[in-house]
């Protein structure tokens, strides 16, 4: 069952600027892309997503559960932008504990890690203490964690930020390789750079407003056709992003 947004408005305080005004919008299968710039609204969108925040106005739902239902809760992982180390707790011990949270038993949880942190190639640190691995091997704990409770829909907020080109090339690998069709992801991001062909759909929000939505190459499509391969991404963001309405009252 697919994440589906409809008709949702969000905003911070009874005064605030809408974040995201009559968003309707449906996760599709396999890696997604969400681009846009810096206050476009994504992570506010994934944490309605995620279940944290409850849209003001439309509904979140994947199929007859509404996404503050402990059964959507247990299908959907959020990955924030920061992953803490937890004091004292080694890797293993760090993703079990977000199981834990996630209702499985202790063991269940514990076993559940180490399968977790094989998935995301880190089973060979399971017993490291977090606060003395990398930040690019903290996001992989961090994707281990979303992954430990059996989720098929991964909600990741920026989590390539601050990662070098090598270190975004590996992360991006990593997810592509975690997205099935058991398991959709949805990758937010302002960096054109993150999207990697690989990438099965595109999402651009834009002033709390979806622009564009649909598969790579045709995202892609909207560069001029003189773009250098390099810049493809990058031209047929501006032309997307050009696209955005004029905002309505909310």
């Amino acid at each position: 069952m697919s994440i589906n947004f409809t008709s949702c408005s969000f905003g911070y305080g009874r005064t605030g600027t809408p974040i995201l005004s009559n968003l309707s919008y449906t996760l599709p299968d396999g890696f997604t892309v969400l681009l846009g710039p810096n206050g476009a609204g994504k992570s506010t969108m994934l944490k309605l997503a995620s279940g944290l925040y409850k849209p003001h106005s439309g509904t979140v739902r994947m199929g007859d559960l509404a996404s503050r239902d402990l059964a959507y809760l247990k299908q959907v992982a959020w990955m924030p932008q920061t992953i803490i180390p937890m004091t004292g707790l080694t890797a293993r011990e760090q993703v079990a504990y977000t199981g834990w949270l996630k209702g499985m038993t202790k063991p269940d949880a514990w076993d559940a890690a180490l399968a977790a942190l094989d998935r995301v190639n880190m089973a060979d640190q399971a017993g490291i203490r977090a606060k003395k691995l990398s930040g690019g091997q903290l996001r992989r704990i961090g994707v281990a964690s979303a992954l430990v409770h059996g989720a098929s829909t991964l909600l990741l907020d920026e989590p390539t930020a601050g990662m070098d080109p090598t270190q975004r090339r590996v992360f991006r690998d990593l997810i592509t390789s975690l997205a099935t069709d058991e398991v959709r992801v949805l990758m937010s991001t302002h960096d054109v750079a993150d999207l990697a062909e690989e990438a099965d759909q595109v999402t651009v929000l834009c002033k709390g407003r979806i622009t564009f939505t649909g598969p790579t190459q045709a995202f892609l499509a909207h560069a001029p056709h003189d773009t250098p391969e390099a810049r493809r991404a990058e031209s047929a963001y501006t032309a997307v992003s050009n696209l955005v309405p004029a905002q309505e009252s909310w």
